[in-house]
């Protein structure tokens, strides 16, 4: 019974948090073309996203292929589960900045990812915030807007619609 408790007590905990995500997905994105400029102009593409649990389930690593307009992107995440603070560290590098980027902090309240980081952008520093949410067995959606007023307006710039091949 003590064993049992002690694996609710490491679910409940937050790092199983993106445990939905393990598997291959099938990638739509919509990305404005220009950010922070007031563009409504979309750029569509499709891709494909695999995500693993590592480290013993204390993190995990997903890795995508985009298929662009500009060419193809590689990217991977990886996210890191800190059990004292119940957050979720999650680290973005891809293949045309080849720099792990700075991590977007946060955690899941009523099915609903939030992280956030400040991070440069065009020789400034912004908020950016990504939001996974409409998580189901078979789709999930990712979201990231940036704000330059401080978090008082936010500007979607990125959406993900993942469907599960696998």
């Amino acid at each position: 019974m003590q064993v049992h408790e002690q694996r609710q007590d490491t679910i409940q905990d937050g790092r199983a948090d993106f445990d939905f995500f393990f598997g291959t997905w099938k990638v739509h994105n919509r990305r404005l073309k220009a950010r922070l400029k007031g563009s409504t102009d979309w750029e569509e593409f499709y891709g494909e996203c695999t995500a693993r649990p590592i480290l013993g389930g204390l993190a995990n690593f997903d890795e995508s292929v985009f298929h662009r307009e500009s060419g193809i992107l590689h990217g991977a995440t990886l996210r890191v589960f800190n059990p004292t603070s119940r957050q979720w560290s999650l680290y973005w590098v891809d293949d045309a900045s080849h720099t792990l980027q700075i991590p977007m902090i946060g955690g899941f309240k009523d099915g609903r990812g939030e992280f956030y980081s400040q991070e440069p952008f065009e020789g400034r520093h912004i908020f950016c915030r990504f939001i996974w949410s409409n998580i189901s067995p078979t789709t999930c959606r990712w979201e990231q807007a940036f704000s330059e007023d401080g978090g008082k307006t936010w500007e979607t710039n990125w959406v993900m619609d993942n469907t599960r091949i696998r």
